[in-house]
């Protein structure tokens, strides 16, 4: 079970580099860039506003506490990282609750473009002419937001379940690895959903389907993550790439069955 978990998270890694050359060559930079740079600008502002927030209800919380009291009562100073370091765990938890709610609502009022895109994807690598059919894109993108709402609710019920025990002191710090892996899967599974409709899956079909794959949904997830530690040009490319990446993994996946 691990070693089909960690070949399909390389197949999902893979299939970023074949989403450039798929971009490249089929000149579909105009589908990327445009979402890609509203998504960067909502992204870089969101995070401005809520790091300055989420630091001052951080502090609200442990004055009214009496934590803060209390440490500087003790004069410990062994005492006063395990405090300093866990409000900076406490406080990259809340980010991570950002970063998840602001996808979600990118993914549900993105989801025109990217059931569009991945529509055209799919069309490409069948060798097949893309004709726009209006009823199945709506039902792509009434799919699309239906999927993206119910992984908000699960992924905020882990989430907030990571948040109390990052508040336990040491076991608490690997809160954050926990919280990040549990994003990424939720990331990757809204992004194969687009594609998994060419296997005529219904929603629930689909989520069977993908809960079997989950070495997919993570490594997709994961690069999508991974993008964003390059400014800029990271943040406008990861959303487009990230949905025809799990187009071409579940391609990639099928090929060998076929064959």
């Amino acid at each position: 079970m691990q070693i089909i978990l960690l070949e399909e998270i390389i197949i999902s890694i893979r299939s970023y580099f074949k989403a450039h050359h798929f971009i490249v060559k089929y000149k579909l930079w105009k589908w990327i860039l445009i979402p890609g740079i509203i998504y960067a600008i909502l992204f870089v502002a969101g995070i401005y506003f809520f790091a300055k927030s989420s630091a001052h209800v951080i502090d609200y919380f442990f004055s009214k506490t009496g934590l803060k009291i209390w440490l500087q009562k003790e004069q410990s100073s062994w005492l006063r990282f395990i405090f300093i370091f866990g409000q900076l765990i406490l406080q990259i938890i809340l980010m991570l609750f950002y970063f998840s709610w602001f996808k979600y609502l990118f993914l549900i009022f993105g989801s025109p473009v990217f059931a569009w895109l991945s529509q055209k994807t799919k069309a490409i690598i069948s060798n097949t002419h893309h004709f726009f059919n209006f009823n199945k894109y709506f039902k792509d993108i009434s799919n699309g937001i239906q999927l993206a709402l119910r992984n908000a609710l699960w992924q905020t019920v882990y989430l907030i379940s990571i948040l109390f025990l990052s508040l336990v002191p040491l076991i608490g710090w690997a809160s954050p690895v926990l919280a990040i892996f549990i994003e990424c899967y939720y990331f990757g599974f809204s992004m194969l959903d687009y594609s998994s409709e060419r296997r005529r899956f219904g929603s629930l079909q689909s989520v069977y389907f993908i809960g079997n794959h989950k070495g997919l949904a993570i490594g997709n997830g994961m690069v999508f993550f991974i993008m964003h530690v390059v400014p800029i040009i990271g943040w406008v490319l990861a959303p487009g790439y990230a949905v025809i990446a799990a187009a071409l993994s579940l391609y990639d996946m099928e090929t060998p069955a076929s064959q």
